[in-house]
């Protein structure tokens, strides 16, 4: 039996190759139907409708009200797929929005309430729409570690950020990309004064605010009183959040883990690059496995393994040379990786 640490996406993961992920992959129609029936009850379109659609919008299925409904769902299924009896999970852990796909997978919330979190935020966030988003790298296309880079880079944030109407800050340290957020005079002064890269850098992110800064403090307020610390409980599992830490199973105060999720997790920087590192050393595992949709996080995992030198990896040469000959990373949102973990499928 191999032993695994379970990523889960966040926003932007449900893009156009995505359309009908649940159709294919989500197994438990009667919990589909719940969430449908509570989205309905909220006059809002159903997952299944959005994942059935003829056709994708990036209008109407990058929203936060849909995408993170639609993520969600997509992660959850992907988790319950799982062979448990091949794959020992040693840990959960997410990216942004996938902080609440981890705390269901681990058992922290039902798979319920687990969806009325996601999607109460989703829908706070996209309603407020406060601030946006914008991805830049720190590493080269060769994935080397360029600390002096990424320093230049957080100087040039925060000198943006303290500029009088200007508000800029890191929102994501992701793998070998820094996620920033801010308001527009902060996000636009960034984009002019950086130079270009890779054809497509920096980049904004479409129907994203300005998720993990103090510009969500709003929306915060509102989920904490919309969302009861009674949904939540013990994790099944150890939890690593965007800080690092780690919530262990029976030892986790349950109104502590909703005050972070509904607090820090939502107003402050969110350190995937470091929540990686901590998997890393602190469970071993033999794999890595990135729940769909989208397969857009492997790169990130495998840039903050780098960082975190695991293995003795430092470019991605030395990655794609161990995947080739025992790999670490498996994404189930790629249809020739999901069947090595995944029941009734094995190779």
């Amino acid at each position: 039996m191999k032993t695994a640490v379970v990523i889960c996406p966040g926003r932007g993961t449900y893009t156009k190759t995505e359309l009908g992920y649940l159709r294919r992959h989500f197994g438990d129609r009667a919990l589909l139907a719940a969430f449908d029936h509570a989205r309905d009850a909220l006059g809002q379109e159903t997952l299944s409708a959005l994942d059935g659609a003829a056709s994708y919008s990036v209008a109407k299925h990058t929203r936060g009200d849909n995408a993170s409904g639609l993520i969600y769902a997509a992660t959850l299924g992907d988790f319950r797929t799982i062979d448990r009896e091949r794959i020992d999970i040693v840990a959960v852990t997410g990216n942004s929005m996938g902080w609440y796909s981890a705390l269901a997978c681990a058992g922290a919330l039902t798979a319920e309430a687990g969806f009325e979190v996601v999607n109460t935020m989703g829908t706070l966030m996209q309603e407020a729409l406060i601030g946006g988003q914008l991805v830049h790298p720190h590493m080269g296309e060769d994935w080397v570690p360029d600390p002096a880079r990424k320093t230049d880079l957080m100087a040039k944030v925060a000198a943006i950020g303290a500029r009088p109407d200007h508000v800029l800050a890191l929102s994501i340290d992701l793998g070998g990309m820094l996620v920033l957020a801010g308001n527009d005079a902060g996000l636009k002064a960034f984009e002019a004064e950086v130079p270009p890269e890779q054809g497509r850098f920096p980049m904004r992110l479409s129907n994203h605010a300005a998720f993990h800064t103090a510009l969500q403090a709003p929306v915060a307020e509102r989920g904490r009183a919309r969302l009861s610390p009674g949904l939540f409980s013990q994790p099944k599992l150890p939890l690593i959040d965007g800080r690092g830490a780690v919530w262990w199973p029976g030892v986790t105060d349950p109104t502590a883990l909703w005050d972070y999720t509904l607090g820090h997790q939502v107003t402050e920087s969110y350190d995937f690059t470091h929540a990686i590192r901590v998997a890393a050393r602190e469970f071993a595992p033999d794999l890595f496995i990135v729940t769909g949709p989208g397969n857009t996080l492997g790169g990130a995992v495998a840039q903050s393994l780098i960082l975190a030198d695991w293995r003795g990896m430092g470019s991605k040469t030395d990655f794609q040379t161990r995947q080739q000959t025992a790999p670490v990373l498996v994404s189930l949102g790629m249809e020739d990786q999901r069947g090595t973990v995944t029941k009734g499928d094995a190779r």
